[in-house]
């Protein structure tokens, strides 16, 4: 039997169809990462899968007992629950137990209660709550609150969290529930680099299954089995992860495209046949009914041809070229003996690092260890408590920090541009529209774009600026993954310095050829990508807490 099975549905709101006559079905456990273009319905097919939603058209049916588990990705709860609470709201069948035990204890007290019968009821009830894990709760919660560093968070109030800690602490409390179809929509939005490593450790010894919704291609490339694709409105299978999905769908694209062609050609041979066999019939003395029937029969043969759908060769995305107008110096920054601290906490303390002309430098470390502020003293944003901090001549500095566009605000796209972009209103638009603001968009206010739209909106700025040294804090933060690609592309021919911090781990590898590890207060430098230093870092990339 299925564990899954959906049938011809359709799902409508008024008057816009996000998809029609979709059909799935999961019938062995298994982890499936579903991907698509931002709009294609994604979150909408999750909801429906969760039994949140109801289809318009068509049927959905479930394995008998399955429990299902979706991240919603703003979970809400009682304002004043402490998150250890709220984590430990996943065992309410393990409490359930608990408190009947403890009523049959109260029981056995009474001198005129069956004893025995009640020493029965508790000791099945005493085996099924050690089957629940019951003894192990506490444990259970502080290791997945440790994986997901929330540790320092247990202790809090819900109504104290930030977004992004609130979307950990959902998190945490959906692995915890350990249902039998679990539901991620993106799961890694939000974590650092140790707990997307942990993250994918639980996900890769998962008992049931698991389908995740990703723009994280690098995490898509370790845990999926499977990738479901969602284009214009219907569903592609491939089996693998991310890298084989690439390989596999550029060849579906080619051979679908040459089976379309071949297609049209007959389609084109026949229409010429059947105008043909009618001016011949009408030549004749008297007119040819022979004829009239041949084309006649070939014209309800055409009409009965099963069209092939026209591949989407290219889809619609960012158009990026960065340019510099002159180039920097040979060193572009130079830290000797740096330290900085806030308050109580260290963060480092005699950093030394020296930068040079066309590097391409990632850093990597927990959240908390100071790499944003590492950036900021590059930028002389501030200062360091002591030591140097060196910057070469003739740099022009591009920086693209992860909260763009931070403040709420009335201004409009088109303004916001023009206000650092100084160019004509419609050689603004034509501009914009390459980064996909296409007409009304670019009069939407500031505080009406989704995350992915400002991002987009700062790189259209950042790229007209022609500065030779680029500083990105989580540059591919929100983008979705045709976006990412185009600004690996452009980055990739960028002539100029680049130094990123990022969680991206696919865009570290892509390109950078230089990883420094923020670690216990230090930087330690290694020679090659990402994955070359989490090769050589085993120890702190693999989070122990598993």
């Amino acid at each position: 039997m299925s564990i899954f099975n959906m049938k011809n549905v359709t799902q409508t709101y008024g008057a816009d169809t996000i998809f029609s006559d979709l059909s799935l079905d999961i019938n062995t456990p298994k982890k499936i990462g579903l991907i698509g273009q931002n709009g294609e319905g994604k979150t909408t097919l999750l909801k429906l899968i969760a039994g949140i939603e109801q289809p318009s058209t068509g049927a959905i049916s479930w394995q008998k007992n399955l429990t299902i588990g979706l991240l919603a990705q703003l979970p809400k709860q009682d304002d004043h629950l402490l998150v250890y609470k709220i984590l430990a709201k996943s065992f309410s069948d393990v409490f359930l137990l608990e408190n009947k035990m403890e009523q049959i204890s109260l029981q056995m007290s009474d001198p005129t209660a069956n004893l025995e019968k009640l020493l029965n009821q508790y000791g099945q009830l005493q085996q099924d709550f050690e089957e629940l894990g019951g003894y192990e709760v506490d444990a259970s919660i502080r290791r997945v609150a440790s994986g997901l560093q929330l540790d320092s968070l247990l202790e809090k109030e819900w109504v104290n969290l930030s977004g992004g800690e609130r979307t950990k602490v959902g998190l945490a409390k959906i692995l915890l529930e350990q249902p039998n179809l679990l539901l991620l929509d993106e799961p890694t939005n939000h974590l650092d680099i140790l707990a997307i490593e942990w993250l994918t450790h639980f996900v890769n010894t998962y008992d049931g299954t698991v389908i995740i919704v990703s723009h994280d291609r690098y995490f898509l490339d370790e845990v999926a089995q499977e990738i479901i694709e969602i284009e214009q409105g219907e569903l592609h299978y491939y089996p693998g992860n991310y890298s084989n999905y690439v390989k596999e769908r550029e060849n579906r694209i080619l051979n679908e495209f040459q089976s379309y062609q071949d297609q049209q050609k007959k389609i084109k041979k026949m229409k010429e046949a059947i105008k043909r066999l009618k001016e011949w019939a009408n030549r004749s003395n008297p007119p040819s009914d022979a004829l009239h029937r041949r084309a006649k029969n070939m014209e309800k043969a055409l009409a009965r041809i099963e069209l092939v759908k026209k591949p989407l060769l290219k889809q619609n995305k960012i158009a990026v070229q960065l340019t510099t107008k002159q180039r920097s110096s040979k060193d572009i920054f130079k830290l000797t003996g740096v330290s900085k601290h806030y308050e109580e906490k260290v963060l480092f303390e005699n950093l030394a690092l020296h930068v040079h002309y066309q590097d391409r430098i990632a850093i990597v470390g927990a959240n908390g260890t100071g790499k944003s502020t590492l950036l900021n003293l590059l930028l002389g944003k501030i200062e360091p408590d002591t030591g140097i901090v060196e910057a070469g001549s003739s740099i022009s500095i591009g920086y693209l920090s992860q909260h763009a566009f931070e403040m709420d605000t009335n201004v409009k796209v088109i303004e916001e541009f023009r206000d650092k972009i100084h160019v004509s209103e419609g050689e603004a638009r034509h501009i914009l529209a390459k980064f996909l603001f296409y007409g009304q968009d670019v009069f939407k206010k500031i505080n009406q774009l989704s995350g992915g739209e400002k991002m987009r909106l700062r790189w259209a700025q950042l790229v007209h600026l022609n500065h030779n040294v680029l500083i990105l804090d989580e540059p591919t933060n929100h983008l979705d993954i045709d976006s990412k690609e185009m600004i690996e592309e452009a980055l990739s021919l960028f002539k100029g310095t680049i130094i990123t911090v990022s969680h991206d781990r696919y865009f570290l590898d892509k390109f950078f050829d230089k990883t420094y590890l923020l670690q216990n207060r230090q930087l330690i430098e290694y020679f090659g990508n990402y994955s070359y230093a989490r090769s050589k870092a085993d120890q702190f990339f693999r989070y122990p807490h598993s």
